[in-house]
């Protein structure tokens, strides 16, 4: 690992020299690059490069977008779709409901207010931010 400047010199064991700026009365140190630099290059040819900017095949979804089996109140929520993504599609699904039946606290708009439904999907709670209901939800999903 080098260390550029004076102190790349001073470790390599080279003298750096002293030299007047023209624009400054101040001297500054000038030190010679260092000969020992490695640098590794990947080299990639055009067939490889091809395969990166493209997607021949369409893989499965993972992690929060792989359909996962809902709970019965998730389903009932959501019109009776037995299984679906975890949160993205729900979530949105939520959102629009708490826009549509106005459910904010008008105080504070990061609050809901919850209805029945809103309640039986957040646990029987009253009032619920924004931020934790993503992980009410997490426990919705088999």
């Amino acid at each position: 690992m080098a260390i550029s400047g004076v102190f790349s010199s001073f470790l390599v064991g080279r003298t750096a020299t002293l030299a007047k700026s023209s624009s400054s009365s101040l001297p500054r140190l000038i030190a010679a690059p260092p000969t020992h630099s490695r640098v590794s290059m990947r080299t990639v040819t055009y067939a490889a490069a091809s395969k990166l900017g493209t997607k021949t095949e369409k893989r499965d979804p993972r992690g929060i977008m792989k359909p996962r089996r809902a709970s019965s109140e998730i389903q009932v929520f959501l019109g009776g779709v037995p299984e679906t993504p975890r949160k993205n599609p729900v979530l949105k699904q939520i959102r629009e409901y708490i826009k549509l039946y106005k459910l904010q606290d008008p105080q504070n708009k990061k609050i809901i207010i919850c209805n029945g439904v809103l309640k039986k999907i957040f646990g029987g709670k009253e009032r619920v931010g924004f931020v934790e209901i993503a992980g009410l939800i997490n426990h919705h999903f088999k």
